[in-house]
């Protein structure tokens, strides 16, 4: 199955796509069609464990591999995993269910996908003869960062710098971050935004000067962002996989299926759900859950993307964005696989900050998605209605979709069809706001924090968050928005 550049019409395998990570006209890689399962299909998925369910699923999107080559990667990216199910399903009652992507290395969602990655560059880059060292340039909101450098670190052929806003993520996020070890990777701060370090990386990518001097030193560039194909694809199966898990269990049914709300903010992990979707899952509405950076639940609402709005620092700081790079891709499709009518509405997005798409382009988009929000006040009070109530402890992003698929079960009236919220993070990477929203006291930093969450609560504090506290911190690099490639040549050069 060929790849499409979302910008131009050309044509590239997946290998190719994945050593790229964006095309050479600042387009992502999109399919230009995907495989249809039935329900048949989820009835094997349910018989498999996770590996075998993610190489299956990988086999069938991404040409070029095989799913006999991609099991033992599998099974090697989801080794670490603290759960045997890799991605486990829990009820939470009133048809409502939790899909907890945590429980890798890192505590996030982002090591579904991170873990294989490595595997799948590293092998993309045989298949395509590449000689060079593969450099990763990555922006993080968060979870990306440390995901991406504990997934390429010491890996031969490659190397990995991760840019993250300064003051822009969460204690343990930074720290987790700047006490990475291994000989290939770098951490550099950035003065500014989220948005201003991702738009400083595709800078990067699309710069022949830059280009040219990492080629001089034997590198090409890639990333380990969602804008990477091969950061995508890992995520479309685990979507399959909960719904092949509450098929198998009768907890949702074929026709009726189930309604999926993920937080997002890049828009990457959504759209994985809306490939999914695509390709079959008896999923009915996608529910974007956004924090007061609203700008997706404005786009759902309205058909206009405005990026001139103020950026709020929020306590669920991985989805502090304001320019969605995947909503691209999905974007390919409602125009239908016009790349002309993309290349305009990204150049009206650099230019003006804003585009709009049409009626009949909305009427699509309303049929899938629904978008809605929720404040740190509103987030903080359902993290202590979920404890308090149900006894389950969640971080800040979850809090924003769990508030989110409850306003949609009360505006649309819909409490018939099961919901399944995606749960992405560890309650124990943001400590210090959990705590505060259940009103534990804390004296002292996030990992104080932790601890006294843990005792108040009964729930076991990841080792991995508890042992940050007396790690030395490796790097200190800090940067300014415009001189990111001055920043990665450095580190090559310490």
């Amino acid at each position: 199955m060929p790849f499409i550049s979302t910008r131009g019409a050309e044509m590239v395998s997946a290998p190719e796509a994945i050593v790229r990570g964006i095309a050479p006209d600042g387009g992502l890689y999109a399919p230009v069609s995907l495989p249809r399962l039935e329900k048949k299909d989820f009835e094997a998925l349910a018989k498999m464990d996770y590996a075998s369910r993610a190489a299956h699923t990988l086999a069938l999107l991404l040409d070029g591999f095989t799913e006999e080559e991609l099991l033992p990667m599998a099974k090697s990216a989801y080794s670490r995993f603290d759960d045997s199910a890799i991605a486990p399903v829990k009820e939470l009652g009133d048809s409502r269910f939790v899909l907890e992507l945590f429980h890798g290395p890192t505590l996030a969602f982002k090591d579904m996908a991170l873990q294989f990655l490595p595997w799948l560059m590293t092998a993309s880059a045989r298949k395509q003869g590449e000689q060079r060292e593969i450099a990763i340039l990555t922006a993080t909101s968060g979870d990306t960062g440390k995901a991406a450098l504990e997934g390429f670190r010491d890996v031969p052929g490659t190397s990995v710098t991760v840019f993250y806003p300064q003051g822009g993520v969460s204690a343990v996020q930074e720290k987790q971050m700047v006490t990475s070890q291994g000989k290939n990777v770098h951490v550099c701060a950035v003065r500014g935004n989220f948005d201003d370090a991702q738009t400083g990386v595709k800078t990067l990518f699309g710069d022949p000067d830059f280009s040219a001097k990492m080629n001089a030193l034997g590198k090409t560039l890639s990333s380990a962002n969602s804008i990477n194909l091969g950061r995508l694809a890992p995520q479309v199966a685990y979507y399959l996989s909960a719904c092949a898990v509450l098929l198998d269990e009768g907890k949702i049914d074929w026709e009726t299926g189930v309604n999926v709300c993920v937080p997002t903010g890049n828009f990457g992990n959504i759209l994985a759900g809306w490939y999914a979707k695509r390709m079959g899952a008896p999923i009915k509405k996608l529910i974007c859950a956004s924090n007061r950076n609203d700008v997706l639940t404005d786009f759902i609402r309205t058909g206009v993307y405005d990026r001139v709005r103020p950026f709020h620092k929020t306590i669920s700081p991985s989805m502090d964005i304001l320019i969605s790079s995947n909503l691209e891709r999905f974007l390919l499709e409602l125009a239908q696989g016009d790349t002309a009518q993309v290349n305009t509405w990204m150049g009206e997005l650099k230019e003006k900050g804003r585009y709009e798409i049409t009626d009949t382009q909305k009427a699509l988009l309303n049929e899938a998605f629904y978008g809605g929000f929720a404040d740190d006040e509103a987030t903080k009070q359902t993290i202590a209605r979920l404890w308090n109530d149900e006894h389950c402890l969640t971080d800040p992003h979850t809090g924003v979709a769990m508030d989110v698929a409850e306003q949609y079960r009360h505006e649309t009236g819909d409490r018939e069809t099961p919901l399944l919220i995606v749960s992405t993070a560890s309650p124990y990477k943001f400590a210090a706001d959990v705590a505060e929203a259940i009103e534990i006291k804390v004296e002292g930093d996030a990992f104080a924090a932790a601890q006294a969450l843990e005792n108040a609560t009964g729930v076991k504090a990841p080792k991995a968050v508890l042992a940050l506290k007396d790690m030395p911190v490796l790097h200190t690099r800090v940067c300014d928005k415009d001189k990111m490639g001055e920043a990665v040549l450095a580190g090559f050069r310490d």
